[in-house]
C-alpha cells in the first residue's frame, strides 16, 4: 500500500495495512532560502520514509512583505524571535497592502514547494503550512496588542484581516497551482485561555473559511488546532480532511476528536516522550493511540513540530513501532490467519499484510525495502 493509498483509505475510515506516520520540524538558519528549507526537508524525508511531507518554514515567511523581521536566537523547537512588529497602532492596519504570491517572500516559498516536489515526485504528498489570519496579525503586532486591537479598535483589526485574509487565499491558490496535495492549517487562537467562542466566531471563523474554501480542490488539508484548552468542538465541522492537535500535552484525548469529526484524527505521541522517553515508551504511546481509535482514521504524529532535540534513537523507534503494527479484524496476516485485535508485534522485521475487505482479499506491499529506522 503505497504512502497516497494509506492516508485516503485512512481519512475514508477504510482499512489499511498500518496507521500513517509523519514528523515535521523548523529548520533555523536552512529556512531562510529556498534552497535551505527543501533541502532540509527532502533530506529529513529520504532518512526517515514519512507517510507525507509538511513544508515547515518560519512563521515570518508570509509577513516579511510587510515589515516583519525575526532572528534566530536558539529556541528548542526551532523557531525565531520577532525583533521589528509593523503593526503598532490600530492605524496601521489600514497600511497593509495585498501581496502578490508570485513575488518576495511569498515567491521564495512557492520555490522551496516547487524544489521539495521536483526531488520527491509524486510518491510523497507534500502539504504547505498557512497561517490562519489571527496567527498572521499576532505575529504583525505582538500577542498582547491583538487582543486590545480586537477588543477596543475591531474596525481596525478587521480591516486589517481582510487584507491577510486575500493575501493568503491568493498564496494557497498558488500552492494549488503548484501541486501541492493540501495545507497544513495552522489555528494558534481557538484557545479558551486566550478569548470566548464568541470572539473567535467574529474574527476567525469567517476568515478561516475563505481560505480553507481556496484549500478545498486539494484532498489532504489538515486543520492543526495549537495550544492548550482548544476549541475543539466549535471549529471540528471545518472542511478539512484531518484534524491535529496536542492531545497528549492539552488534550482532549484522540478518541473524542475522533467522536467529533468525520475525517482522520492526527496525534498520539507526546513531545515529551519524544525527547525524553525511552524507544520503549514510544512504543506504548503508538500502542495508547492505536487502541483509543481502534486503529481507524488515525495518523500517528505529535501535536506539533518536533523539537530540535529529538534523539535521532527516538525517531528511529517511532518508525519501527509503527512498522510493527499490525491491524486486525479487517486484516489477516500473510500466513492465513485471521485475528480480531489491534497488536503491536515484537519481531522488528515488517511482515507482509492481507487486506479484507468483505470476501476480497488484497495482498498489501512488500516492505522489505531498507530504511534507516529498519537497521
Amino acid at each position: 500500500m503505497d504512502k497516497r493509498e494509506r492516508l485516503q483509505r485512512t481519512i475514508a475510515g477504510e482499512p489499511v495495512d498500518r496507521p500513517p506516520v509523519a514528523l515535521w520540524r523548523h529548520w533555523p538558519v536552512d529556512d531562510q532560502t529556498p534552497e535551505g528549507l527543501a533541502e532540509a526537508t527532502v533530506h529529513f524525508q529520504r532518512e526517515w520514509d514519512w507517510d507525507f511531507i509538511k513544508v515547515t518554514p518560519s512563521s515570518s515567511f508570509c509577513l516579511r512583505d510587510w515589515g516583519a523581521r525575526d532572528e534566530w536566537r536558539g529556541h528548542p523547537e526551532g523557531t525565531r524571535d520577532y525583533v521589528v512588529r509593523p503593526v503598532q497602532s490600530p492605524d496601521d492596519w489600514a497600511r497593509l497592502v495585498v501581496l502578490d504570491p508570485c513575488q518576495g517572500s511569498l515567491e521564495a516559498q512557492l520555490t522551496a514547494l516547487e524544489r521539495i516536489r521536483a526531488a520527491l515526485g509524486d510518491e510523497v504528498p507534500v502539504i504547505q503550512t498557512v497561517f490562519s489570519p489571527l496567527a498572521q496579525a499576532k505575529n504583525l503586532a505582538g500577542e498582547d496588542r491583538l487582543l486590545l486591537h480586537l477588543r477596543r479598535y475591531p474596525d481596525a483589526l478587521r480591516r486589517g484581516l481582510e487584507t491577510i485574509t486575500e493575501t493568503t487565499v491568493r498564496f494557497v491558490e498558488a500552492v494549488r497551482e503548484r501541486g501541492a496535495d493540501g495545507i497544513f492549517y495552522a489555528v494558534q487562537h481557538a484557545r479558551y485561555g486566550y478569548m470566548s467562542e464568541e470572539e473567535y466566531r467574529l474574527f476567525g471563523r469567517p476568515y478561516d473559511l475563505r481560505i480553507l474554501e481556496a484549500a478545498r480542490g486539494m484532498w489532504l488539508n489538515v486543520l492543526h488546532l495549537h495550544g492548550e484548552a482548544v476549541m475543539l468542538e466549535t471549529l471540528a465541522d471545518y472542511p478539512v480532511q484531518v484534524l491535529h492537535w496536542h492531545d497528549r500535552e492539552g488534550g482532549p484525548a484522540l478518541e473524542v476528536g475522533q467522536a467529533l469529526f468525520g475525517g482522520a484524527v492526527s496525534g498520539g505521541v507526546g513531545r515529551r516522550t519524544l525527547v525524553l522517553g525511552t524507544p520503549e515508551e514510544i512504543a506504548a504511546e503508538v500502542a495508547d493511540a492505536v487502541a483509543r481509535t481502534g486503529g481507524r482514521r488515525l495518523i500517528l504524529s505529535t501535536g506539533c513540530v518536533a523539537p530540535l532535540t529529538t534523539p535521532w534513537g527516538n525517531l528511529r523507534a517511532l518508525r519501527q513501532a509503527v512498522e510493527r503494527i499490525t491491524l486486525s479484524g479487517g486484516f489477516r496476516s500473510a500466513s492465513g490467519g485471521s485475528e480480531n485485535h489491534l497488536a503491536l508485534g515484537c519481531d522488528p522485521a515488517p511482515k507482509e499484510v492481507t487486506v479484507v475487505e468483505s470476501f476480497k482479499i488484497v495482498p498489501g506491499p512488500s516492505l522489505k525495502k531498507s530504511y534507516p529506522f529498519r537497521e
